[in-house]
């Protein structure tokens, strides 16, 4: 009698920690997952953006990543392009290797090899991030931040800077140098400026 009672202790107890263990794997299925990974994903984005049937900006990515949030991420590159009011000639293109969109702040990030190139006049900033604020219509970066600026007479280097949209118009917050281009496409170097006041186009 005495070990048919413990074979049934026995079995009990067991069925006891089968149901314990069925409930807890019960619990963690129940459990939900905190996803926070991209809803959707884009290959070959050519996105544009027109105002009273006219092209205003083109969007160029070989990935794009859009979260719940409304967020998105260029994890392969990013090409943005704007055109003039008549949406028929470009007048700026930024480019990057990287790049955000926060919705919530209508705002770019883009950073890895950043080009921003005014077509018409030929000149161009070259950084390794940037910012493009939507809301603003204005381009800038943090300012400790290096840039480079060419235009077809000079090269400005320096530390930060503010721009229009189209970057027509510029200020470096700390000039670090200023260099005449030559004839024969040499660089002449130049006095820095000796102000705080950084040179506008």
């Amino acid at each position: 009698m005495m070990a048919g009672r413990n074979v049934w202790a026995g079995l009990l107890l067991s069925a006891a920690l089968l149901s314990a263990s069925c409930q807890k794997a019960d619990e963690v299925a129940a459990k939900p997952i905190d996803y926070q990974g991209p809803t959707i994903e884009t290959r070959n984005v050519l996105m544009l953006v027109s105002d009273s049937a006219r092209l205003r900006v083109r969007l160029k990515t070989p990935l794009k990543q859009d979260f719940e949030s409304g967020d998105q991420l260029y994890p392969e590159g990013l090409e943005l392009t704007f055109m003039d009011k008549e949406g028929q000639m470009v007048v700026n293109t930024i480019t990057g290797k990287y790049g955000r969109f926060e919705r919530n702040k209508g705002l770019y990030t883009m950073r890895g090899d950043v080009r921003v190139t005014n077509v018409p006049k030929q000149q161009r900033m070259n950084t390794e991030e940037a910012f493009y604020d939507q809301n603003k219509a204005s381009i800038y970066t943090k300012p400790e931040t290096e840039i480079k600026v060419t235009t077809p007479t000079e090269v400005l280097t320096g530390r930060g800077l503010t721009a229009n949209q189209d970057f027509s118009r510029y200020r470096i917050l700390t000039p670090t140098g200023v260099f005449s281009m030559q004839e024969s496409g040499a660089a002449r170097a130049a006095p820095a400026p000796d102000s705080a006041k950084a040179p506008q186009q």
